[in-house]
This record gives C-alpha cells, structure tokens and sequence, in this order.
C-alpha cells in the first residue's frame, strides 16, 4: 500500500488494515492501525501492528507460528537531506528514523521492515524446550535418549589425570 505524502491532510490520517504480505515468514494478513502525520517535510508514522509467522526453534528444529504484537514509530525524512554526505553515522537517536524519495512511501516495506526487526534472533517453540541430543539426534521433548555425554574440554585433561592420582 502506498501513501501519497502530498494527500495527507493537517490533521493526519488514520489508517486500519488487514493486509496480506508476501515474505516466506509471516503467514497471516498483517493488521495495522497507523496514525500517519506531516510536519513540514517529515512524515511522522505511529500505530501498532500484529502478525502471525513461521518460525523454526533454533533448540529442537520444529516449525512453529508466533503472534507478533509490535509498536510503530518512524519519522520519514526526504532523502534530500541526504544529498553531499557520502557517510552518516546513525545516532542512538536517528534509529527511528527512515527516508522516503519522491511524493510516496510504501508501507509494506516499513510493515515488513518492522516485522523482521521484532523477530527473536534465536526463537523457541517455548521456553522450556529440551532441543536435540548433539550424539543421537533425537527430539529430547518426544524421547529420552540413551546417550552419555562427556563433554570434556580437552585444555583440563591434564587437570583430570591429577585427580586420578
């Protein structure tokens, strides 16, 4: 959905969406309520989204779909202000901040920009999931394996043979 900058009037514009996206992660439409607003030059986006999507525990390797609930807020600024630095370093205040080029912005781009940012880098099916044995494979959630691990770090070997003694 693209939003004409120039359309949006003094008092803002309210936006409520249910909205399909494309990606290979979200697997439900995305809903959107979004209070958009300009200020001079800059387009000020604020709103909360929510969306289901497709993850992989990163313990047991199993798919598993998430809600995600995440607040908006972005401050558009046209790219001109970009125009002659050829390097910017991004402040701590800069980080809800975006650019825009031209007399519209996407915002599927910004919806799935947001989305993206607000997964767990390292998701769980949940929180007490036992993942998979490193010596036989198996699902430790579904079976009990027969594995003895010892793990033993090879720099205190020497350590261990004093012990012995």
């Amino acid at each position: 959905m693209k939003i004409l900058i120039s359309e949006i009037p003094k008092e803002g514009l309210d936006i409520d969406i249910q909205e399909a996206i494309e990606s290979d992660t979200i697997s439900s439409p995305v809903k959107v309520r979004l209070k958009i607003e300009k200020i001079g030059a800059e387009v000020m986006v604020r709103g909360d989204l929510s969306a289901e999507v497709k993850l992989q525990c990163s313990r047991c390797l199993k798919d598993f779909h998430k809600t995600l609930s995440v607040p908006i807020e972005v401050v558009y600024h046209p790219v001109e202000e970009l125009k002659g630095e050829e390097r910017h370093e991004i402040t701590a205040e800069e980080l809800d901040m975006d650019f825009y080029s031209g007399e519209e912005f996407d915002l599927a781009g910004l919806l799935k920009e947001q989305i993206t940012l607000n997964i767990t880098m390292k998701p769980l099916c949940n929180d007490s999931c036992k993942g998979i044995c490193s010596e036989c494979g198996a699902d430790r959630n579904v079976e009990t394996c027969k594995c003895v691990v010892k793990n033993t770090d090879p720099r205190l070997a020497e350590l261990k043979k004093l012990l012995q003694q």
